[in-house]
């Protein structure tokens, strides 16, 4: 009698030990589950993730039943430990039953299951939130006092457990989330993402194509002049404007015009007039994703660059937009950016007008942001003077040649690769 209830004594000691695991298992693996892939297999009607994410809806239950059967299960094995210690070693052996319930509780208690929960969440936490919940329906009443006593314990000190369970992502904290998928988004994707996330920190000052540079048509100059423009301009839409571009009247569509110049030979400055569409504005220093969601609404493509004081600074177009998310669109694989030439001896030959994001992206650079946005005005700013053809300098480790200025511009440059510096002292 006396051998068979030392045998279910450690039978029952075992059982304890084993749902002990389990508890602190399921704490581990329910916590370390990722919140969104979770979502995502609740959606699709995985069971465990759905039962799982319903417990997690209400963390301070979940962990007061967890808790509740874990302490349980541990004073009971502990309990059942002095039993037998004392059946088999008298009194004597009940400071060693409780030096070695510490060791295996602490182990096959503790450490090997949690440390196995947070490796294997998933293939812990789905199972166990069966049991849990099945748990969480005989002994809520029990579950609820607990944790109605300890969150009131909580609000004496001004806490409380509301919105505990969301995890909303800033934009640092999703950009590091992109960063770090590593193979499961191609690098492709990836940069498009992160240029969608950068597109609140840019403005369409960072992109504008600058006034000078901006292709129209004056209404004053001779219909042959005008009418030569048109037929040979490379752009889809043409400025048009009175005298100089402050006094803008809009836009035209060249196709359009081209069409309508090709069935009616007397078209002339009147029919033209008429194809004019107003401009649209776009106030200095807004967001590119306020911009892009401005052309989408507005059903626009094109827009005028204007300072508070009405001033025209540049012009900026849809495909400037999509280009600061998906990189430039070029059909010639020589040509990595409209405005820079590779060379055959590595440099590259920039028109200063390029901005410094464009050539930083186009090459995978590191030239200053944070100052003047073009090349020009960054070269400007280094030599506090408007530099000789043929004048050196270095910008941040980039080997800089003035090729050509025009006026009070730099026009174009030679720009080599940074310099990598290698310590060549003896070890």
């Amino acid at each position: 009698m006396e051998d068979l209830n030392l045998g279910a004594l450690i039978t029952a000691l075992v059982i304890m030990l084993v749902l002990s695991g389990f508890f602190a298992a399921s704490e581990t693996g329910l916590m370390a589950l990722n919140r969104y892939r979770l979502r995502h297999k609740a959606k699709s009607g995985h069971k465990g993730a759905q039962l799982a994410s319903k417990l997690l809806e209400q963390p301070d239950r979940l962990i007061g039943l967890i808790l509740l059967g874990n302490n349980f299960v541990n004073i009971l094995a502990s309990s059942l430990a002095t039993l037998i210690a004392i059946h088999s070693l008298g009194e004597a052996g009940i400071p060693l039953a409780a030096f070695v319930m510490t060791l295996v509780l602490l182990i096959f208690g503790e450490v090997a299951p949690k440390t196995l929960a947070a490796v294997h969440p998933e293939r812990i936490a789905y199972p166990a939130a069966i049991v849990l919940t099945l748990l969480m329906k005989l002994f809520y009443p029990l579950v609820w006092a607990v944790n109605m006593i300890a969150n009131s314990m909580l609000r004496l000190f001004g806490l409380t457990t509301t919105g505990a369970s969301h995890h909303a992502l800033s934009p640092e904290e999703l950009r590091t989330v992109v960063i770090e998928a590593g193979v499961m988004i191609p690098r492709r994707y990836q940069n498009m993402l992160l240029s969608i996330l950068d597109l609140e920190e840019i403005t369409v000052d960072d992109i504008m194509i600058p006034r000078n540079e901006i292709a129209g048509i004056d209404l004053e100059d001779p219909w042959e002049t005008i009418y030569e423009r048109l037929t040979q301009s490379l752009f889809t839409h043409l400025l048009i404007y009175r005298g100089n571009t402050d006094q803008v009247v809009g836009f035209i569509h060249l196709r359009r015009v081209v069409g309508l110049m090709a069935r009616n030979p007397n078209f002339g400055r009147k029919e033209l007039e008429e194809l004019i569409q107003e401009p649209y504005f776009i106030p200095e220093g807004a967001a590119l994703s306020t911009q892009l969601l401005n052309f989408q609404k507005e059903r626009r493509r094109y827009g005028l660059v204007v300072s508070e004081y009405g001033d025209l600074l540049g012009l900026v177009t849809l495909e400037d937009i999509l280009e600061e998310i998906v990189g430039e669109f070029t059909t010639d694989p020589l040509t990595l950016s409209r405005n820079i030439a590779p060379q055959p001896d590595g440099s590259y030959i920039v028109d200063g007008s390029t901005s410094v994001r464009m050539l930083n992206r186009a090459l995978n650079w590191e030239l200053p942001t944070a100052g003047p946005r073009t090349l020009n005005g960054l070269i400007m700013e280094q030599l506090g003077a408007i530099p000789e053809p043929g004048a050196r300098l270095e910008l941040e480790g980039y080997p800089v040649e003035i090729v050509k200025t025009v006026g009070n511009r730099v026009e174009t440059v030679r720009i080599y690769p940074a310099v990598v510096e290698t310590d060549e002292r003896n070890e």
